[in-house]
């Protein structure tokens, strides 16, 4: 009768070891961290494109809208007092602007301007340009007059640099002021309205006094237009 004994298994028959577990767990700690890449490159890039798309908008349309900034010139002023006595300034002056919108879509609303008077760095008088009762709607490439009135009296203590400058102004009859105007406007184009702007308007003027024997005219003035 053959012989049906088995034959003996060696240790190689039963294949590779099994690797140990924690070999598993870093595998799968890769993967993990592999996934959190993937997902960090894809918001990432994203991001990227977003700001792109963004900026390219921005670009179309200044490129189609072709924004401008409007222009404001002192075209009249007239100066019928200027007298400073007991540290006490008394004045009387009217002032014409003109604020030109160059804009060929885009047309202004001034909702509010308030105009400053200064003499030699020191603020002596206020008044409303613009306010609810009188906002308006400036149209494209067009021009609006707007005007301003100083009148009254304004404690205002000089020191000696400034008295010596206020006696050479009176000796020439022009006087040195500077009005600074706060605007409020928003800008139109088509139905869309934006939200308001509040740029300031800085005027450096030379202004006759009217008594003024040497009979110097004014000289229409361009102001320097800050949104920032």
């Amino acid at each position: 009768m053959a012989d049906n004994k088995q034959p003996e298994l060696n240790g190689a028959f039963y294949g590779p070891a099994i690797p140990p577990r924690q070999q598993t767990r870093s595998r799968h700690h890769h993967s993990g961290r592999s996934c959190c890449c993937c997902l960090f490159s894809f918001v990432w890039k994203l991001l990227i494109a977003l700001i792109v798309l963004v900026g390219l908008a921005i670009l179309i349309f200044y490129l189609i809208v072709q924004p401008r900034s409007f222009k404001f010139y002192v075209t009249e002023a007239e100066l019928t007092e200027f007298d400073y006595t007991n540290n006490t300034l008394h004045y009387n002056m009217a002032l014409n602007f003109t604020a030109r919108n160059p804009n060929k879509k885009l047309s202004i609303y001034y909702d509010k301007v308030e105009a400053i008077a200064f003499y030699e760095d020191s603020r002596f008088a206020s008044t409303n340009v613009i306010t609810h009762l009188n906002s308006f709607r400036q149209y494209k490439k067009s021009t609006a007059i707007m005007n301003g009135v100083f009148l009254g009296q304004h404690v205002l203590l000089l020191n000696n640099d400034q008295v010596a400058k206020l006696n050479e102004d009176k000796i020439d009859g022009v006087y040195g002021i500077y009005v600074k105007l706060n605007f409020r406007i928003r800008f139109r184009l088509g139905d869309a309205i934006t939200s308001t702007y509040k740029p300031t308007v800085k005027c450096d003027i030379e202004v006759p006094l009217s008594s003024n024997k040497t009979m110097t005219f004014f000289k229409s003035t361009k102001c320097d237009v800050d949104f920032f």
